[in-house]
């Protein structure tokens, strides 16, 4: 349903193999059943643009790359898919359900490949503003589970191929985001089965919505 009111902006992290991109279509086909107008879009990517480095970012023929070098084409890839897609919209009153956002880079380039959150966040001031998601779904997982699931789905990508060091320092940033945010983050214990996580999901969704009707938000 379309409305005068902005959209909200709902993002899905997790490491590799937390299952969070599943959990974003179970959302988003209850959502679409609400009668929601919904969007789904994923970083990096959302956008011509954005998918051509999403393909260099991912591409393990790529070998090295510099974690500044890395940085910078997520943010690129942002910038476009913020101005050209998430922004526009939210400002139509579209809900927009992302897989991942800058979250992921505090995880991965500010933690995984140790560029420090400073960097992110200066990024993140910049380029965004005051925009936040309104929720963030953190799917937690042990990394060696995430990774045994990541593996049997095929051959790795360039980020997929990294140690196991990489991706803990990775879960250990995503937590402490989730333990020191505003609120606005729910974590979900995603080494359970698809029909319990999906259950977690629906329960704090509920709470969440009803947060928001109990403070009289009208786009709810």
């Amino acid at each position: 349903m379309k409305g005068s009111t902005r959209g909200r902006f709902i993002t899905f992290e997790g490491i590799e193999g937390a299952g969070k991109s599943t959990q974003l279509e179970r959302l988003r086909q209850r959502l679409h059943a609400e009668g929601r107008d919904v969007l789904v879009t994923r970083e990096p990517g959302g956008t011509p643009l954005g998918e051509q480095l999403r393909e260099l970012l991912l591409d393990p023929r790529v070998g090295a790359m510099a974690a500044e070098t890395e940085l910078l084409l997520i943010f690129a890839a942002r910038a476009e898919h913020l101005r050209a897609v998430i922004e526009p919209a939210l400002e139509r009153g579209v809900w927009v359900l992302s897989d991942r956002f800058t979250d992921a880079s505090f995880a991965y380039q500010g933690a995984g490949r140790g560029l420090g959150a400073q960097r992110v966040a200066a990024l993140e001031n910049w380029l965004q503003g005051d925009l936040r998601p309104d929720l963030v779904f953190l799917f937690d997982v042990p990394v060696l589970t995430g990774l045994e699931r990541a593996l049997a789905r095929g051959k790795r990508d360039r980020i997929e191929s990294e140690d196991m060091a990489f991706f803990e320092r990775a879960r250990h940033a995503y937590l402490e985001r989730a333990r020191s945010g505003s609120g606005r983050y729910q974590v979900i214990d995603a080494a359970q089965g698809l029909d319990a996580v999906g259950a977690e999901v629906d329960l704090a969704w509920d709470a969440w919505v009803r947060k928001l009707a109990c403070k009289g938000d009208g786009s709810v």
